[in-house]
């Protein structure tokens, strides 16, 4: 027998309670019944001679006394329809709990199953302990190195179950369990059958609850049958309660089945079910989730317990249902999914604009040979009539019930802004604005943030919409009724309004500003295209040896820069060049190729040598490029001034479309769908990866409706206009890796980095603050990543024996990312340290990469000559002509301010930066708040508790790299210290904090 608590399993301690019960047991000759829903049905007879008899029991105790007084007391006695429940349960905490919560909340989170008595109860087996799986499966386990669960104790009621022979003849008693129900206190809204349901609630008659017991039944070696019960309103709103009967012998309790009898859909927070009216045998089913009505679909959702289980640990009890469960979230891939639908599936990006509403909206099926990309989720609306590969838009974009927003985030994000916002916003815009109307001279940019645009007093709906949608930028002038259009001075422009201007900053921004992924390392020289010269002119490029060597001031030749890892590159010439001549068709548009070439100084920060702008040939023109410095003169200092804008350009647009878009939304949405698809719920590995995922699928939809669709804000403010997703497609094509998706190795592959002959990392500059912070963050993700995996795996057997991991791995390569499902540098998942890598990867893009790509685009873009969106002149200097460079010498500034976006673009791109910049109040930091499954297992608990202590750490350590001298990149009079990867923020824009997932 095995041992738990100093007691052998399968036996009683004397003295105990449980023994005293024993007695008890022999003492009642008769049972309780119970009717079909559960409850306590019929009165025990002789009850005063029961009681009178165990008077005499040795060791029974007043409170073992007390009990068989309840219990005698009970029978008989029905369920009062509207019976309160206390006040600790109305103050509960549901869904997420963080690690400050009370002490009580951990001590239930520590033991979630447990629902054995206390002091003066009876220890009940029907929540004594995790249920085992039979023995032949625990063998089995053992021998795949999996961990053998520990025998349950059963203290059971009856002389069989105590192993003794008797010549009384008894049957089990029941145990009765209080199922109380958490849920969101639905809107006071009518629907057609309200009344129908205020029926059902009448009648006591809301919620079916179904408990699911983790064991089969000994005698069938079948599933054990499910006790029923209906649960009930109660007077506090949003409380739900069922008292259900359940048999002593019924073990564990492994899922919850849940069926809703109302015509609407209700969110559920929790269950809590209670044995014997003891509250501290309390176990919570943290549900958090929608449950369909019946009359939507007439199968009960399942939930789960909060203990986690690799496949070959299930209990045998709930095996069918986790595998059940699994295949209707995959669907049948067949149809138009429905709103309140869980259906996970895949499609290709085909649904960006409705041919059959605009023939101008058609753009390329993104997710072919010819156009790779990640994959999307299915939504099965109707294809258009135009064109049978693109499918239809609808007012509302399906995603699985459960990836929609909360009630918070719907309220302050998703009714106000993205779908009923933005989308609203450029209309109502419109007649306030002239839409090509330049900006006459820079005051007139300051005025945005200081005197603001006036609305007109007649704007109406359209002032309603600005202000429901943006409502920190609209200000009433003060003693007026007038409003005025003023946004907030970004955090650069307050520190330091003329930094945008100068050469130091431009650089540094690349190190520390919002888009610091993609400079690179020069390490070949002299530089060339990788292009097909036949079709885009001369390969080689404009920035000479002799070119750089003069900018170097004589300091070192091109050569010794290499050799001594001196010079960088923002290289956007190939990427950018076979789209010139497309960009350059659209209304207001132009483009080029572009590299830009820094070099390093002695004190680690960087400096402008060189630019180069090319334009390839057509069938009329000869391939044109020029390189540009900062020279002595006026002219060249202007004409430089220029082609930075074009190249800030170029950056801002691919930071838009690849670095945040592509590399973060669009990447990660097939990891999210196969981790339904594949894992279940009680999977360790989903429960890990469950709060990166929150809400990211929602955001992408909306997305879709209203950012990078056909004539979107994306589309309408920034350069590439309708060829914007498609370019984003060349690059994943041309660079996506996943194994370069993890931050050291993505450093390492530009050349940023350099591993140690120890393994360890080397930063080629010393000061790069997104790398010096994110290796911070990153290492914290991995260390708990892998103090997670070793508790669930044993050996690198068991990562290969996990049919839903293996399965989940295989189908977000085969599937997720189909377009390179033959590369050859996707990871194998076949040992701890292969998926500690994985998950690590998967948890750092969803949090510090997409935290250091978005949250700073306000401060950093809300200045929009800082980041133009848009360049809509040509350099003057490519074609000469009189008439231009006449203008351009008599008035530089206004070229330049002709240049810039036009006061619609920019007003249009600034407001979107001041919603996609800011924190939701529901936000989830990455540390902050615990998983009730983490907090549930004790050794996942401490992991999870150094995690949060690691990253507070860090806090304070960038802290003080931003308050050293010596990081001239991150420190300085009039700099912006970099904080885009500091843990934790308050709501709002604050440019800091790492929410666990991709959430706006």
């Amino acid at each position: 027998m095995a041992e738990v608590n100093g007691t052998t399993a399968g036996s009683c301690a004397p003295g105990s309670s449980a023994a005293a019960a024993s007695e008890f047991s022999r003492a009642c000759t008769s049972t309780s019944p119970r009717d079909g829903a559960g409850g306590i049905s019929s009165c025990c007879s002789g009850s005063r001679s029961v009681v009178s008899s165990v008077r005499g029991i040795p060791n029974i105790g007043d409170g073992g006394l007390d009990l068989v007084k309840d219990w005698v007391g009970s029978c008989g006695r029905k369920t009062q329809p509207g019976r309160s429940v206390t006040e600790r349960d109305r103050n509960a905490r549901s869904g997420r709990s963080s690690i400050y919560s009370s002490p009580a909340a951990m001590i239930h989170l520590k033991q979630p199953l447990v629902l054995s008595a206390q002091s003066g109860n009876v220890a009940s087996p029907l929540f004594a302990a995790t249920a085992a799986a039979s023995s032949q499966q625990r063998r089995a386990s053992s021998k795949a190195g999996g961990r053998v669960r520990t025998r349950r104790i059963s203290c059971a009621s009856t002389e069989e179950a105590m192993g003794a022979s008797t010549s009384v003849t008894t049957k089990e008693r029941n145990l009765t369990v209080t199922a109380i129900v958490t849920a969101q206190a639905a809107p006071a809204s009518m629907y057609i059958s309200r009344g129908l349901d205020d029926i059902q609630d009448l009648f006591g008659k809301t919620l079916l609850l179904e408990l699911v017991s983790s064991e089969l039944d000994p005698k069938t070696g079948r599933e054990r049958e499910k006790v029923k019960g209906f649960a009930h309103m109660t007077l506090n709103q949003g409380t739900y309660e069922a008292k259900m009967s359940v048999p002593a012998s019924f073990g564990p309790v492994g899922a919850v089945l849940v069926e809703n009898e109302h015509h609407r859909e209700m969110f559920l927070k929790d269950i809590k079910l209670i044995t014997g009216g003891d509250e501290s045998t309390a176990i919570t089913f943290h549900i958090d989730s929608w449950v369909h009505s019946k009359f939507d679909n007439p199968e009960p959702r399942v939930f789960f317990s909060v203990r986690s289980y690799l496949p070959s640990q299930t209990p045998p009890g709930i095996e069918a249902l986790r595998k059940k469960e699994l295949e209707t979230l995959r669907g049948d891939g067949q149809g138009e999914r429905k709103f309140h639908e869980r259906v996970y599936d895949y499609d290709t990006y085909n649904d960006l604009g409705d041919l059959d509403k605009n023939i101008e909206h058609r753009r390329p099926v993104l997710g072919s040979k010819e156009h790779p990309y990640p994959r999307r989720c299915r939504t099965g609306r109707p294809m258009t009539i135009i064109d049978p590969k693109t499918e239809k838009r609808s007012s509302t974009v399906y995603v699985p019930r459960d990836e929609q927003f909360s009630g918070i985030k719907g309220l302050t994000f998703s009714a106000t802004t993205l779908r009923t916002g933005l989308h609203a916003i450029l209309p109502a815009l419109a007649p306030l604005i002239k839409k090509s109307e330049n900006f006459p001279h820079f005051p007139s940019i300051d005025d945005l943030y200081s005197d603001g645009i006036p609305l007109p007093a007649d704007a109406g709906a359209s002032l309603h919409i600005i202000r429901d949608v943006i409502p920190r930028v609209v200000q009433m002038i003060e003693n007026t009724t007038d409003h005025v259009l003023r946004f907030e001075v970004p955090h650069m422009v307050e520190r330091d309004r003329f930094s945008w201007f100068r050469d130091e900053e431009f650089a540094r921004q690349t190190l520390a500003g919002l888009n610091p992924i993609c400079i690179r390392l020069l390490t070949e020289f002299p530089i060339v295209s990788k292009l097909d010269p036949a079709v885009y002119g001369p390969p080689e490029s404009a920035l000479t040896r002799e070119l750089l060597e003069k900018m170097m001031n004589g300091l070192m030749t091109v050569d010794e820069a290499l050799e001594s890892k001196r010079l960088f590159m923002l290289d956007y010439h190939d990427v950018f060049l076979p789209y010139v001549h497309k960009v350059r068709e659209l209304p207001e548009r132009t483009l080029y190729g572009s590299r830009t070439v820094f070099f390093l100084g002695d004190e680690g920060t960087l400096m402008p040598l060189a630019i180069e702008l090319t334009r390839p040939q057509s069938p009329t023109k000869p391939q044109w490029k020029r390189a540009f410095t900062s020279g002595s003169d006026a002219t060249e200092s202007w004409l430089w001034k220029l082609a930075k804008a074009h190249v800030l350009t170029h950056d801002t647009g691919y930071h838009q479309l690849v670095s945040h878009w592509l590399r973060t939304h669009a990447c990660v949405e097939p990891y999210i769908i196969a981790t339904n698809r594949q894992l279940s719920r009680i999977h360790p590995v989903y429960r890990l990866l469950h709060p990166h995922f929150r809400y990211t699928m929602e955001i992408n939809a909306l997305a879709r409706e209203s950012l990078i669709n056909a004539d979107g804000i994306i589309e309408d403010a920034f350069w590439p206009g309708k060829y914007s997703v498609e370019l984003s497609s060349v690059a994943y094509a041309a660079t996506w890796q996943f194994n370069t998706e993890a931050l050291p190795e993505d450093l390492v592959s530009r050349g940023l980095a350099m591993r140690r002959e120890d393994g360890e990392l080397e930063l080629t500059i010393k000061d790069y603050p997104y790398a010096n912070d994110g290796l911070q963050i990153w290492n914290c993700i991995k260390q708990w990543a892998t103090d997670y995996v070793n508790i669930y795996y044993n050996s690198d057997e068991d990562i290969a024996g996990d049919e839903e991991l293996q399965a989940w791995w295989e189908e977000v390569r085969t599937k997720g990312h189909a377009d390179k499902k033959d590369e050859p540098w996707w990871l194998v998942c076949n040992s701890k340290d292969n998926l500690v890598q994985i998950l690590s990867t998967i948890m750092w893009v969803t949090s510090g990469h997409h935290a250091a790509v978005n949250f700073g685009q306000y401060h950093f873009g809300g200045y929009f000559p800082n980041r133009p969106t848009v360049v809509r002149m040509n350099i003057p200097v490519e074609e000469s002509r009189e008439d231009e460079m006449k203008k351009f010498m008599a008035r530089p500034e206004e070229v330049l301010l002709q240049s810039l976006p036009s006061q619609m673009q920019a007003i249009k791109v600034m407001a979107t930066l001041d919603i996609l910049s800011s924190h939701s109040p529901d936000e989830e930091y990455m540390g902050e708040y615990g998983e009730p499954a983490w907090l549930a297992e004790p050794r996942v608990k401490a992991a999870f508790e150094k995690f949060s202590g690691r990253l507070k750490e860090v806090e304070g350590t960038i802290d003080e790299q931003n308050n050293n001298p010596e990081n001239k990149n991150r420190c300085g009079a009039g700099i912006v210290p970099y904080e885009l990867l500091k843990p934790f923020s308050e709501p709002g824009v604050t440019g800091m904090g790492i929410p666990y997932s991709i959430s706006i």
